[in-house]
């Protein structure tokens, strides 16, 4: 596999690199300013990062996750800010199936300007021939017309609705749409 502190692409001013140590104070950042935007779907991400300390006990675990193969987290990166713009999962990996998830959030200043979409083609594919796993999913709510477009802008399939899928914090459970991609 690559080198763990080096980017899986550059395009444009973004690049979008491995979960480091380094990106702990920015990720702390990134969650705070981000925080209405992640409750309501990236509830544990923005939990585990509202302070500089839980940030980077978060990156330390994450690092180990990655380490050992288990989840990816990348952070797409501004190069010329070196702000963490967002983040993106490839999780829930079964090795049997060949199978996970992706999960991605952007911040307000980066929406709608097809970032999330590029950055979701890049890392299906690496999802793909780097990792070998030979079907993605992303879940989304069907009222986050923003992620319902990046998964069908890559290529992704709806599937079926999930029941009581998500529970976001002080809500009911909601039902979300399941996108696929197969390899």
């Amino acid at each position: 596999m690559e080198n763990e502190n080096s980017p899986i692409a550059i395009f444009e001013q973004f690049s979008i690199e491995p979960i480091h140590e380094k990106y702990a104070w920015r990720i702390c950042d990134f969650v705070t300013v981000n925080s209405k935007r992640l409750q309501r779907y990236f509830p544990k991400t923005l939990a585990q990062n509202l302070t500089p300390t839980l940030s980077q006990i978060f990156v330390e675990q994450k690092v180990r996750e990655y380490q050992k193969k288990e989840e990816f987290l990348f952070v797409l990166k501004d190069t010329e800010s070196r702000k963490v713009t967002g983040l993106v999962y490839i999780k829930e990996l079964d090795r049997d199936k060949k199978q996970a998830e992706l999960a991605y959030c952007i911040g307000y200043d980066y929406e709608g300007k097809g970032i999330t979409s590029r950055v979701t083609k890049i890392l299906s594919q690496y999802a793909i021939q780097a990792l070998g796993l030979q079907n993605l999913q992303i879940i989304v709510h069907k009222t986050n017309l923003g992620s319902v477009r990046v998964a069908e802008k890559c290529g992704y399939i709806w599937q079926k609705t999930l029941l009581k899928e998500h529970t976001p914090p002080n809500e009911d459970p909601l039902d979300m749409e399941l996108y696929e991609l197969g390899a």
